[in-house]
């Protein structure tokens, strides 16, 4: 029988199924100023501590990409973690990967002292304690840590819960994934944390990251702000102004004044704005910033429409851009006026199953046209809705990305001419820039992954002047996927649209979706 009182259990069961209660309760970290302190999570540790808790309730396991920027605390709310975790449970083991031996030996130190000031109430008894390892041997369950340069490291673990740190940073990267990443069982109660600071374009963990944040696989995409924490304040001094470019920095983000006098003074000391945005990010497309690279639609437009709001009038235009290949997605969007109202994609669908996917759209939405870009698979699902006849006949339009364009020359106010974008494609994503500019404003999703398709793209000038879209070919060269939700965008910029007939919708939806305006800007 137990010794414990009702009372004691009461606590202890608590303590067990309460981390955040456990933290603060029994947990001590070293503060940034030198004091241990109880653990009390800031903002950025309650976020991703409900992103973590909410995919373990509804899939059984964690599978989780983050990304931040320094010094955000995720690494002492994941060490916190899995010590909750393993000194309450029987069997469980926790293996730390790091990028340097410095890391490992600062982590493991952190979990060590988690371990050194439990109360005895909850304190595990420990069989083994050393510089890589913690062992409870009661329990069989405990800690061992390694460094990310041999390549066979971890390989041989057996392991339930994993902490990579740092994963952008990892020599032998694409090895540690096929080896330790992959020694962890997919079954219920596993976890796989993976987290980094940015290291530019490109890289095992660049690649991750755009898989997960477009939705394909396990992996959940977490991005966690720098100015989420208190610390990145200062005082404002009484004769600091703020410049245009950071006026308009904190409109869009909504940040404090303090805030801002911390990111001039951090900038000054970085000496380049880049690297400041790839160490303290403010959104995901943010940090992985790519020097030397002149994307053909700006990050601030992009930035300016996710948080803008503009009502949606005119007609109801969608863009669908069918997967081209293996890794592509196949992508719908759906934009009326100057607001896109939403976009989806679906990965590995086949022809009928997309050209099923636009009917069912079509059946729902009604919208006033579909434009289809007719190249590779594209082809075989504007044939099949085609086939069905009308409403799908006269409502699904072929526009293929690399036809001549509408405007192959273009004629300015003086009389003069010029020329026009290489072929369709750019000639739509420019429509979609220039959308993106103008005064009136426009609105999107705000949505990190769609600003990473939108600003993807690179861009040159042919033999003739006229102006090419990089490749989707070339961007998965440079470590990019392929910009497949904002294709679909452009493709709402096909041609002018006219609001359908009275038959195909009833007078109260036309009156809703804006009359009988017509138009690509709606």
């Amino acid at each position: 029988m137990s010794s414990l009182s009702e009372r004691e259990l009461a606590i202890r069961r608590r303590l067990r199924d309460d981390l955040l209660h456990y933290a603060e309760k029994c947990m001590k970290i070293r503060s940034k100023g030198g004091k241990i302190i109880s653990f009390r999570l800031n903002a950025a540790q309650r976020y991703l501590h409900e992103r973590l808790e909410e995919q373990r309730q509804r899939t059984g396991k964690v599978r989780a990409l983050i990304l931040k920027g320094r010094q955000q605390g995720v690494s002492t709310y994941l060490g916190a973690r899995f010590y909750h975790q393993v000194s309450h449970n029987k069997g469980l083991r926790v293996f730390i990967l790091t990028h340097e031996q410095a890391a490992t030996d600062n982590l493991f130190g952190m979990v060590a002292r988690y371990h050194e000031h439990c109360p005895a109430l909850v304190k595990p008894s420990t069989g083994a304690s050393n510089a890589k390892e913690l062992f409870f041997d009661r329990l069989e369950s405990g800690y061992a840590v390694g460094t990310a340069g041999t390549k066979a490291v971890g390989r041989s673990q057996t392991i339930q819960l994993f902490h990579g740190s740092e994963v952008a940073f990892w020599p032998n990267a694409a090895t540690h994934f096929t080896g330790v990443v992959q020694a962890i069982p997919d079954l219920p109660g596993t976890e796989i944390v993976l987290e980094s600071t940015a290291n530019g374009v490109g890289g095992e963990f660049h690649e991750r990251w755009q898989m997960a944040e477009a939705g394909l696989g396990d992996y959940e995409a977490i991005f966690i702000p720098w100015f989420w924490q208190e610390e990145y304040k200062r005082p404002v001094p009484p004769d600091f102004v703020l410049e245009a470019e950071e006026a308009e920095y904190q409109e869009i983000h909504g940040i404090s004044l303090e805030h801002m006098v911390w990111r001039r003074a951090k900038i000054h000391e970085l000496k380049d704005p880049l690297l400041f945005k790839q160490e303290y990010p403010a959104t995901a497309a943010e940090a992985f910033q790519i020097t030397g690279h002149d994307s053909f639609i700006k990050p601030e437009a992009v930035l300016r429409a996710r948080k803008a709001t503009c009502e949606g009038i005119g007609p109801l235009i969608i863009g669908a851009d069918p997967a081209r290949f293996g890794d592509d997605r196949f992508s719908l969007a759906w934009r009326q006026g100057r607001k896109v109202l939403k976009t989806e994609s679906k990965a590995k669908i086949d022809i009928v199953a997309g050209a099923n996917w636009i009917r069912q759209v079509i059946d729902t939405d009604k919208p006033d046209a579909v434009f289809i870009d007719v190249g590779g698979l594209g082809a075989g699902v504007y044939d099949i809705l085609r086939s069905w006849g009308e409403p799908y006949a006269s409502i699904c339009k072929a526009i293929n990305f690399a036809s001549e364009p509408q405007e192959p020359v273009r004629y300015l106010t003086d009389g003069s001419k010029m020329p026009g974008p290489r072929n369709r494609r750019a000639e739509m994503w420019e429509r979609s820039r220039d959308w993106l500019d103008e005064p009136s404003g426009a609105d999107i999703p705000d949505v990190d992954a769609l600003q990473a398709d939108a600003c993807g793209p690179g861009y040159h000038y042919d033999a003739n002047q006229r102006l090419l879209l990089e490749s989707k070919e070339h961007m998965r060269a440079r470590g990019l996927r392929s910009p497949d939700d904002w294709d679909a965008i452009a493709l709402t910029f096909a041609e002018p649209v006219a609001v359908k007939a009275q038959d195909y919708r009833n007078s109260a939806e036309r009156d809703y979706r804006g009359g009988g305006a017509g138009g690509w800007m709606g």
